[in-house]
């Protein structure tokens, strides 16, 4: 993606409504105070990874957000360090660290990204955030899902919650499956959630999500 600004929409993403969610002053309150919660889990995993894998501890990597603008994704890393590859997961996927598959099982990998919400490159609840190299800004559905925040939660990531299992039983090639398959399955639920969003809707599905997590144990990607 050559483009770092979604300068124009296109007439095909401004004709389709997009509603609003949590306000951005709600995203920031929670966050923060989650960022406060967490801190010591944070703490204490930090110190497990710099134990079993050495450094760096936290994960970063670029992704597209609001208007096609770049932004750093934090998260705890559980890959090897400086793992190179394809940039989607599988659950079987060699790069990641004994640790790391608890980590993702559980999403505890996922608590940095509270600080994107602090900062404003993500919502509580939005559509996921996607790598640059698979994102296709001349797509009209893109267009519809890059004017608004991306999100730490969805509805197409609950209802998507085994994606990693899906990407293992691609027949050796996760990303071909996923860009094939997944990705416009995806794209075509978050066209269909923004414009059904409410407010009221995105605090019950960031309850489902927090449910989901505490007790499965197998909601993100």
């Amino acid at each position: 993606m050559d483009a770092e600004i979604l300068s124009d929409a296109g007439p095909s993403a401004r004709a389709l409504q997009i509603n609003k969610g949590i306000p951005r002053w709600a995203d920031l309150t929670i966050a923060v105070m989650g960022l406060i919660v967490v801190t010591p889990v944070i703490v204490v995993i930090v110190l497990a990874i710099a134990a079993s894998s050495g450094r760096p501890v936290f994960f970063r990597q670029k992704r597209v957000g609001r208007g096609g603008r770049m932004f750093d994704l934090y998260k705890l890393r559980t890959m090897k360090p400086n793992a190179e590859g394809v940039q989607i997961t599988s659950r079987d996927d060699k790069r990641i660290t004994r640790l790391g598959r608890f980590l993702r099982r559980s999403k505890l990998d996922e608590l940095p990204a509270l600080w994107n919400v602090v900062r404003g490159d993500m919502a509580l609840v939005g559509p996921r955030p996607e790598v640059p190299r698979y994102v296709k800004l001349s797509d009209p559905k893109w267009q519809m899902i890059l004017q608004v925040r991306p999100g730490i939660t969805d509805p197409v990531t609950l209802r998507l919650r085994n994606e990693e299992d899906l990407l293992a039983q691609a027949n050796g090639n996760p990303e071909k499956y996923y860009l094939s398959e997944l990705q416009p399955s995806k794209l075509s639920g978050y066209v269909a959630y923004l414009q059904q969003r409410t407010c009221r809707g995105d605090f019950r599905m960031l309850w489902r999500t927090i449910v989901e997590v505490a007790t499965k144990n197998s909601v993100g990607v």
